[in-house]
């Protein structure tokens, strides 16, 4: 019997390995390869060419999500399954819009994480059904792709002078976005506009 590949990604080491040992115990199950990083899921998936690639979204060096994105452009015979403690409908929306086969919270029972991986190896698309029903009833975000990466990036402390370095904008415009997020989140002022945004799950 083939054993189905599996890739790993998880940053906290001691639920890395926690992980790793459940999915051993499956006979048709095989680790071949984890890593703690975003940025080393595509060439070690390259290198293993697993069948999936159980990820964290919350990831050092590139976050899951981009992750999905590369694998699917780079290696679409990977199928991806988002593995994450964060179960709010705007961070569903978010993976379903980088085409994840699945989604699955780390608080679902153990033995779900092995079914889950199998039917996301055979392709067929596995969402938590009242996510899923949640992620329908909640409101779309009302932030553009550019206001979205401007209040992330304030989010880790970034000051409007570095976010228009890094993004090749003038520190003005940068302004002018995170008082646009403000307006738009009906927020008291940028701090706010950020909790909103992460709690909804827009940005991590």
């Amino acid at each position: 019997m083939r054993k189905l590949k599996i890739l790993l990604a998880e940053d906290v080491q001691m639920v890395r390995g926690a992980l790793v040992a459940l999915i051993e115990l499956e006979d048709d199950l095989s680790i071949v390869a984890d890593v703690g990083r975003g940025d080393e899921i595509l060439s070690t998936a390259l290198l293993h060419t697993p069948d999936v690639a159980v990820i964290d979204i919350d990831l050092p060096g590139l976050d899951g999500l981009t992750a999905v994105t590369l694998l699917n452009e780079k290696l679409p015979t990977c199928r991806c399954l988002i593995l994450t403690s964060l179960g709010r409908p705007g961070t569903l929306r978010r993976a379903l819009d980088a085409r994840v086969t699945g989604f699955l919270l780390k608080d679902a029972p153990p033995h779900q994480l092995a079914d889950t991986i199998r039917r996301v190896a055979a392709g067929q698309r596995t969402i938590d059904p009242e996510l899923a029903l949640a992620a329908w009833d909640a409101g779309e975000c009302p932030l553009t792709d550019r206001e979205l990466n401007v209040l992330r990036m304030a989010a880790t402390g970034a000051e409007p002078h570095e976010i228009s370095d890094i993004m090749c904008l003038s520190p003005g415009t940068v302004r002018n976005y995170l008082t646009t997020s403000v307006t738009k989140l009906s927020a008291r002022n940028r701090i706010d506009a950020i909790r909103i945004a992460h709690e909804a799950g827009w940005i991590t």
